[in-house]
C-alpha cells in the first residue's frame, strides 16, 4: 500500500510538472459549456476520431476515440490534465479495490468515448444507474461526492439512442466466472486479510450503505487519540430500540494487541450483510428478530501500536517470522494512557461483596460510586459505559486472546486473598450456559485433546469461572451484570494473540458458527411487557425471579428480558407506587424463542420505605459522571463569532497538491 500511495503522488508531481511546461487552454468549470453555461474563447474545433492513447482506459473495448469529448476536453493531453482523469487513476486505492474496474471503465467511456465516423457514441444510462446504485456507498463512506462526470442524466444516453455499454464485456467475464464455480462454493466474498484503523471504518461504513434497510454504523465516542469508537448495527429497523425485541452487543479489541476478534466481527458484520441479501433464512430470522450491535475495536489507539510493530512481519528479508508471536503479548494491550481497559471499570464487584448479607441491598444496578471519578477514567472506558446505560442490552460478548476458553462473571474473587476462587453470581447456571453455548458451537473449543495455551481446561471442556481461573478487580463483564440486565461472557479465542494472516480464514471457519449461535441464545428465557391497568408501559419497574438475587429492569416502553434456563419459575413484577404481582412459569428443555409473561400493575399509594433511606439505589443509579469529567470536554473550541474550520477528508491531499483547481466538486457539503 505505502508502494500504492508513492506511485500517486509521483503522478501528482509529474502532472503537476507537465501543467507548468505546457500553456493548457482555459476552459469553463466542469460539465458548464456542455450545458451551455458558459462558452470558451478558444475557437472552436472540429471533433475527429483518434486514436485511444489514455493509460487508464486502453482496456475499453475500442481503439478509437473523439476529442473534444463529452466533457469540453480538446485533447487527450488536457483530458489527462483534469482532476476527472486523476480520480479514474487513484479510485481502486482510495475505495479499497471496490467498484473496480467498473468506476474506471464508464468514467473512461465518458473521458474517451467512442468514436463512430466521426461522431461520439455516448455510454448507456442504464449501466451509470446500476453503477451508482451499487457503488455510491463507497463514496458515502470516504465522504465523497459523487462524481459529476458520472452523472446518468447529463452525459449519458439511452438504448433507443444508440448507447454504448462499457460494462458488457466485464459482465460477460463475470458471468462466464460464476458459471465455473461449483454449488459449494461460498457465495459470501470476504477478503480475510488484516485491516487498518481507516479501512475498517471504510468497510463498516461500506457495509452498512450496501444494507441501509437492515444497518447503520454510529459512534459511541472517541479514544484518547481521537479514533472513532465505531458501532455497526443490525436489525430490521435500525436506529431505535423496538418493543420486545432483545439487544445484544459484542466487542473485539479491548486489548490492542488482541487482533483476532477485532477480525472476526469485522467478518461477521460483511458476512450478515451479504447474506441477508442473498436470503439466507437463518441469518435473515437472526437481524429480523434482534437487534445486534458490533463494536470491533474498542481500543483503536492500542491496536495501532501492535499493528506498527508487525507490519513487517511479512518481510523476507526479515529472518525472525515470528515476530508477530512475541510482540502480541506485550505492545499495544493499553490504551494511549496505558490504562488498561479491562481494569479500569468501577469495582462493583467489591461493593456487592461488601454488602451482601444486608437484607435489604439490591445486587442489580449498583450505582457508580462517586469516589470511582477521582481515578483515572479512560475516555474508552467512559465511551462504554455511557453505551451499554443507553441500550437495553440483555446479553453480551467481549473477545480477547491468549487462551483457548470461554470465562464468565464474577471476574474478582470474593475473597480478597485467593487468586483463583470459584465466585459465582446468582445466575450461574445461566452464566454457563451462554458460555457452553459458545465453547460448544466452536469447532475445537471444547474438545478434549485441544492444546490449552499453557493452561488445562478439557476437565470443564472449554469454559471457566473467570475468578475461578484468575482474579481482578475492575473488568468489564462484572460491570456489565451489576450496573445494568446485560450478561456478558469472555471468549478467549486463542493462544496467539496477533496471528499470523494466512490464520485468519481457518479462525473465521473456527468461530462463524459459535458467532451466530451466540447471536441465537439471546431468545432463551422469558419477556414481555410490565404495564399499569391503563395499558401504559412501566419504565423502571423489577422483574424477578424466585431463588435468583439478581433482578432485571424494564426499558423505557417497559418491556423486559430474562435469560433463564429451562425448568418452573416463580416471577414477580413490582414498581414504586405500583401492586406486586406473581406468576409462574414453566420453560421446557427445547424451546426456540422466549417465552411471554406480561404484568399488570394496580397504582397504590406511596409509603415511605426503609429501602429509600439506607439504600436510595434509583436517584444514584441515574446519576452519572456527577463531576462532568468528560462532558465538559465535548463542545468545540471556537471563537465567538467565528465559523469552525471544516477539516478537509483524508484523500484531499491527492488533488490539491496536483496543480491544477482542486475539484470541489468531489466534496459533499459544497
Amino acid at each position: 500500500m505505502r508502494a500504492y500511495h508513492k506511485h500517486l503522488e509521483v503522478w501528482a508531481l509529474l502532472l503537476f510538472f507537465m501543467r507548468t511546461c505546457w500553456s493548457v487552454p482555459q476552459r469553463c468549470e466542469p460539465g458548464d459549456e456542455f450545458l451551455g453555461s458558459c462558452s470558451s474563447t478558444t475557437q472552436e474545433e472540429t471533433p475527429a476520431c483518434t486514436e485511444m492513447n489514455l493509460g487508464y482506459c486502453n482496456e475499453m473495448d475500442y481503439s478509437r476515440t473523439i476529442f473534444p469529448n463529452i466533457l469540453g476536453h480538446r485533447s487527450r493531453f488536457e483530458a489527462e490534465s483534469g482532476a476527472e482523469y486523476l480520480l479514474l487513476s487513484v479510485i481502486h486505492g482510495l475505495l479499497n479495490g471496490e467498484c473496480s474496474p467498473e468506476i474506471r471503465l464508464v468514467g473512461c467511456s465518458v473521458l474517451a468515448p467512442p468514436c463512430r465516423e466521426d461522431k461520439v457514441v455516448k455510454p448507456c444510462r442504464s449501466s451509470c444507474e446500476a453503477l451508482r446504485k451499487d457503488c455510491s456507498h463507497a463514496f458515502e463512506a470516504i465522504d465523497m461526492a459523487w462524481p459529476y462526470f458520472l452523472d446518468c442524466d447529463r452525459f449519458f444516453a439511452s438504448e433507443e439512442e444508440g448507447c454504448f455499454d462499457p460494462l458488457a464485456r466485464l459482465r460477460a467475464r463475470q458471468e462466464l466466472a460464476l458459471s465455473s464455480l461449483s454449488p459449494e462454493e461460498p457465495s459470501t466474498i470476504i477478503q480475510f486479510t488484516y485491516t487498518s484503523n481507516a479501512q475498517m471504518y471504510s468497510l463498516l461504513k461500506r457495509t452498512a450503505a450496501k444494507c441501509s434497510h437492515i444497518s447503520h454504523v454510529y459512534s459511541i465516542g472517541r479514544s484518547t487519540e481521537g479514533r472513532d469508537l465505531l458501532v455497526i448495527e443490525f436489525t430490521d429497523n435500525p436506529g431505535q430500540h423496538e418493543l420486545l425485541e432483545p439487544e445484544i452487543k459484542l466487542v473485539g479489541n479491548m486489548h490492542g494487541n488482541e487482533v483476532l476478534g477485532r477480525q472476526l466481527l469485522i467478518y461477521l458484520a460483511q458476512y450478515l450483510c451479504s447474506e441477508y441479501l442473498l436470503g439466507n433464512q437463518r441469518i435473515q430470522t437472526i437481524i429480523n428478530t434482534t437487534r445486534i450491535h458490533i463494536l470491533a475495536s474498542m481500543n483503536p489507539d492500542g491496536y495501532e501500536l501492535a499493528a506498527s510493530e508487525v507490519e513487517d512481519s511479512n518481510d523476507p528479508e526479515l529472518n525472525n517470522q515470528e515476530g508477530h508471536l512475541l510482540n502480541g503479548w506485550t505492545n499495544g494491550r493499553t490504551n494511549a494512557q496505558n490504562i488498561d481497559l479491562n481494569r479500569n471499570f468501577p469495582d462493583l464487584t467489591s461493593i456487592l461483596y461488601r454488602s451482601r448479607r444486608s437484607r435489604h441491598f439490591r445486587t442489580d444496578h449498583i450505582p457508580i460510586p462517586d469516589a470511582y471519578w477521582f481515578g483515572k477514567v479512560a475516555p474508552e472506558t467512559y465511551a462504554v459505559m455511557k453505551w451499554v446505560r443507553s441500550l437495553p442490552f440483555v446479553q453480551s460478548a467481549s473477545l480477547h486472546g491468549g487462551e483457548l476458553v470461554v470465562s464468565y462473571p464474577f471476574d474478582f474473587s470474593k475473597h480478597p486473598n485467593e487468586e483463583r476462587m470459584f465466585s459465582p453470581t446468582p445466575d450461574e447456571q445461566m452464566f454457563k450456559q451462554l458460555a457452553r453455548t459458545y465453547a460448544d458451537a466452536h469447532a475445537t473449543m471444547s474438545n478434549n485433546d485441544t492444546e490449552r495455551c499453557g493452561a488445562s481446561f478439557y476437565r470443564t471442556r472449554g469454559i471457566i469461572n473467570g475468578a475461578q481461573w484468575y482474579s481482578f478487580a475492575g473488568g468489564m463483564s462484572d460491570f456489565n451484570y451489576l450496573h445494568t440486565n446485560c450478561m456478558e461472557i469472555t471468549v478467549e479465542l486463542g493462544c496467539d494473540k496477533f496471528p499470523s494472516e494466512a490464520e485468519l480464514y481457518p479462525e473465521w471457519k473456527r468461530n462463524k458458527e459459535a458467532l451466530l449461535s451466540f447471536l441465537e441464545s439471546v431468545h432463551r428465557g422469558i419477556k414481555g411487557v410490565v404495564k399499569d391497568s391503563d395499558g401504559n408501559g412501566i419504565k423502571g419497574a423489577s422483574v424477578s425471579v424466585r431463588g435468583i438475587r439478581k433482578d432485571v429492569t424494564t426499558a423505557e416502553d417497559g418491556d423486559y428480558w430474562r435469560l433463564l434456563n429451562s425448568g418452573t419459575h416463580i416471577m414477580t413484577a413490582t414498581a414504586k407506587g405500583y401492586s406486586r404481582v406473581s406468576k409462574r412459569v414453566s420453560l421446557p428443555h427445547n424451546m426456540n424463542k422466549a417465552g411471554r409473561v406480561d404484568f399488570v400493575l394496580q397504582k397504590l399509594p406511596v409509603e415511605p420505605d426503609i429501602d429509600d433511606h439506607l439504600f436510595p439505589m434509583v436517584d444514584t443509579w441515574e446519576r452519572f459522571d456527577p463531576y462532568n469529567q468528560f462532558e465538559r470536554h465535548g463542545d468545540p473550541d471556537v471563537a465567538e463569532g467565528e465559523v469552525e474550520r471544516e477539516e478537509k477528508p483524508w484523500w484531499w491531499n491527492y488533488f490539491s497538491q496536483s496543480g491544477f483547481s482542486p475539484p470541489n466538486w468531489l466534496l459533499r457539503n459544497v
